[in-house]
């Protein structure tokens, strides 16, 4: 993942949109096909970074890491390192990600159901 220079027009305008509408501000934070992934594997509970790779098996091993590092930037997401030997690390949604299980559930049956129409058509 690469930054948007902060003082470019596509940053200017990201930021405006987010400040002026939350859902947009949301969208951003959980947006990326990644992001969402990520969530709803950790909906069920903690997990590994190996558990979560064989999860999303397309996904690359920086990847995962640049969208865990985000998610836990954003608060989505916690990290605990264990110290062992070879170290344990585990990923666990925050108490307001976990507020995102009703989200992501009405964003599961509008898919169904937009899928169901599109194959109709």
């Amino acid at each position: 993942m690469t930054k948007i220079k902060e003082t470019s027009t596509h940053s200017a305008n990201k930021k405006v949109l987010a400040d002026e509408c939350p859902e947009v501000y949301a969208s951003n934070i959980i947006g990326g096909q990644w992001s969402l992934a990520i969530c709803c594997y950790l909906i069920n509970g903690k997990l590994r970074f190996g558990e979560l790779k064989k999860k999303l098996p397309n996904i690359t091993e920086r990847m995962l890491t640049l969208q865990l590092r985000k998610l836990e930037e954003d608060k989505i997401i916690t990290r605990t390192v264990y110290a062992e030997v070879p170290p344990r690390v585990e990923y666990e949604l925050t108490p307001i990600g976990y507020k995102l299980q009703s989200i992501i559930e009405e964003l599961e049956k509008w898919g169904k159901e937009h899928q169901e129409i599109n194959k109709s058509n």
